[in-house]
């Protein structure tokens, strides 16, 4: 028996476009009429009594299946759809033979097709296709191909499969959320019942931006356990059917758990000791705390910033602390947590300094304040001339110009810009590379129907005109994605998040959880790998961009609760969401160059500075340098700055013509909670 297993998928067809003529503007809007059919590659499926092969002309992909002799011999295709519905699936085989080579055809374990008849094809060569029809779901379905016969199964190519929803209406939004029997650890969501026209099956819980829990459609309550003491918990429901249709999003409901009986704290921990010191990490040791209850956690810590929290039953007392700066002076102690956030007083300090850099691709050696005043700035994008940048603020929907010198003017808004109570709002900017010639600037955007890419003039000193590139790209609370870049084919990318419905970032029809690409009249840019606006795919909520010396993109992406990520990205690639979160061992999914724990990360913008990438951090609360190896595809090791010192970083951007970067807070946002005008920008110098 010979067995190997593989996922690769292609589209073959592309996603329609219409021309919508509307107040004089011309608007791109996808259409979905015609399905597109997708590629599954037999030699990318799991092969059982069989080999891929290349021996005979005119297969598509890399190869095909030849599969052994005997009766059982079986291929078997993973093939994930959005939606349920009807599936037409169009077998390409060849049979060399004079006689038909039945095969059981089934789907997730049911024979839907007996004994179907692959008939003589006059050689090897020569390739034909039979299809069938059977129903699928929402979702991965498993179909499998099995001999009947000792003569075993035809050659196969690849199967394309069409899906026709079943299925279209969204359920209605749940209503009213709210919260009760609230303890120190849990609580009882309840909410007003979702409808559909066939029927809900399952409420998807949010807590912000991250995934907290899942309930059956028949459910209107959920108990939530495991939660902090004292703590408050931001939650939102969205309702599925079984075609995977998604709702709207649920009003949010605000619920803190009850402050814990428990006030004492955890003994300080034992003497910490540092050892095995190197450019990017060092070993730390401590004795056991403990506590009336039970010590949870333990955090490495600098003052107030923390650099790493270790968590286990018990936690560990050693951990290896990575991500320093190279040449940087460290004081760093130990605390312990318990349930109920008590902390315990710190251990004794250990200072050092890591030893001197080693690298030939600069570091950050100073900051200073370019301008304050600023409230949630998201988008930055310098102008040819280098001596300004366009800079969006999210909420406000304003565009303003900033100089070096600290001046910031507001050179306009953005038209019909709405927030989403979340990440929604006005969001990435991009200068056209004719700017001079045409002063065009193009602006990422939640609208009322979704998020868009438009295009405005810019003359030096204000806006003008509105032109929507392409819309249809769908909106949620959060997940919205919103980063633009022009690439040096000068075709312009675009990230899209996948709305808080994962099951999009697979569906190469749907411009959600992407990486888009396109003309400046918003056109899909000739070339693209399935002949739409998609690029890549299997994305969750990419928001950093960026083009390296040889042209190559890299893009930085939030995890869910696992991993976060930063990605190279090539054409066609399906990056994993949902169904890998940072590194996996799934065939047909690209593993990212590098992971982070979310605490530690939640990336948005990235720049490139002497083949150096710089990922701002949110949650992480600082700026990661990675080296890029040469001009191969490897990343070396990654090391953290300003850890705690500004807050939440957010956007990131290589000053032209220096050895400088802008680097951007949003303090401002609902997750960090100060008031409006908070926010400040920086100059970084590298050397």
């Amino acid at each position: 028996m010979q067995t190997a297993t593989l996922t690769t998928s292609r589209r073959t067809a592309a996603a329609l476009t219409a021309v919508l003529l509307c107040t004089a503007l011309v608007q791109a809007v996808p259409q979905q009429a015609a399905a597109a059919a997708t590629r599954y590659e037999a030699e990318s499926a799991t092969i059982v009594d069989g080999a891929a092969e290349s021996n005979h002309s005119g297969y598509s992909g890399t190869g095909f299946v030849n599969g052994d002799n005997v009766v059982g011999s079986y291929v078997e295709f993973t093939v994930t759809t959005a939606s349920a519905g009807t599936g037409k699936i169009a077998v390409r085989y060849s049979n060399g033979t004079a006689d038909a080579r039945p095969a059981d055809v089934a789907v997730g374990g049911t024979v839907v097709s007996a004994g179907r008849a692959f008939n003589a094809t006059t050689d090897w060569n020569t390739w034909a296709t039979s299809t069938l029809t059977t129903p699928l779901k929402a979702g991965s379905n498993k179909i499998r191909l099995t001999s009947t016969t000792s003569d075993g199964l035809p050659n196969l190519d690849y199967l394309d499969v069409t899906v026709t929803p079943s299925d279209t209406e969204a359920p209605t939004a749940p209503t009213a959320p709210s919260c009760s029997e609230i303890t120190e650890s849990s609580l009882t969501l309840t909410w007003g019942a979702a409808t559909d026209d066939v029927g809900v099956v399952a409420y998807d819980i949010y807590e912000h931006g991250n995934k907290f829990g899942e309930a059956p459609g028949t459910a209107t309550t959920k108990s939530l356990t495991g939660l902090s003491a004292g703590t408050t918990y931001n939650l939102t429901l969205f309702a599925r059917d079984a075609a995977g249709n998604v709702s709207s999003v649920s009003p949010v409901v605000d619920c803190t758990t009850q402050k814990s009986d428990d006030t004492t704290a955890p003994s300080a921990p034992g003497t910490l000791s540092a050892s095995g010191l190197t450019v990017n990490s060092v070993a730390l040791s401590w004795g056991a705390s403990t506590d009336d209850k039970a010590v949870t956690a333990y955090e490495v810590r600098s003052g107030s910033t923390v650099y790493k929290t270790v968590t286990g039953t018990p936690p560990a007392t050693t951990t290896t602390l990575t991500g320093l700066a190279c040449a940087s002076p460290y004081s760093l102690d130990v605390v312990a947590k318990d349930a109920a956030g008590n902390a315990s007083p710190p251990s004794n300090t250990v200072a050092f300094t890591t030893p001197d850099c080693t690298t030939d691709g600069g570091v950050p050696s100073g900051i200073t304040t370019v301008s304050g005043g600023w409230s949630i700035p998201w988008g930055i994008h310098w102008m040819p001339d280098g001596k300004s940048a366009l800079v969006t603020e999210r909420d406000s929907f304003k565009v303003l110009k900033a100089t070096p010198g600290g001046t910031r003017t507001q050179v306009g808004t953005v038209p019909e810009a709405v927030t989403t109570d979340g990440e929604g709002g006005l969001l990435g900017v991009a200068v056209d590379p004719k700017w001079s010639a045409n002063h065009y600037v193009y602006f990422m955007h939640t609208a009322s129907e979704g998020n868009r890419v438009v295009r405005m003039t810019y003359d030096g000193s204000s806006l003008s005109g509105y032109k929507v590139l392409l819309q249809g790209i769908k909106k949620s609370r959060y997940h919205n994605g919103g980063r633009l870049a022009f690439g040096p084919d000068g075709y312009l990318y675009a990230s899209t998040g996948e709305a808080q419905t994962p099951d999009l970032a697979q569906d190469k029809n749907s411009l959600n959880g992407k990486i888009l690409r396109m003309t400046t009249d918003g056109k899909a840019a000739p070339g693209n790998p399935f002949g739409n606006y998609v690029y890549s795919y299997g994305h969750r909520n990419p928001q950093g961009l960026a083009f390296d010396r040889n042209g190559r993109l890299w893009e930085a992406e939030f995890g869910d609760s696992k991993k976060d990520e930063l990605n190279l990205i090539k054409p066609g690639k399906n990056y994993g969401w949902p169904v890998c979160e940072g590194t996996c061992t799934t065939t047909g999914m690209t593993n990212p160059k590098k992971t982070w724990n979310i605490s530690e990360a939640s990336p948005s913008g990235i720049a490139i500075v002497r083949n150096v990438i710089y990922m701002a951090a949110l949650k992480g609360e600082r700026l990661w340098r990675v080296p890029i190896t040469g001009d191969t595809e490897e990343l070396g090791t990654p090391s953290a700055y300003y850890v705690g010192t500004y807050g939440r970083l957010r956007t990131v951007t290589e000053v032209p013509g220096q050895d400088q970067l802008w680097l951007s807070t949003t303090n401002c946002d609902n997750k960090g909670n100060e008031p409006d005008g908070s926010d400040k920008l920086f100059r970084v110098s590298i050397s």
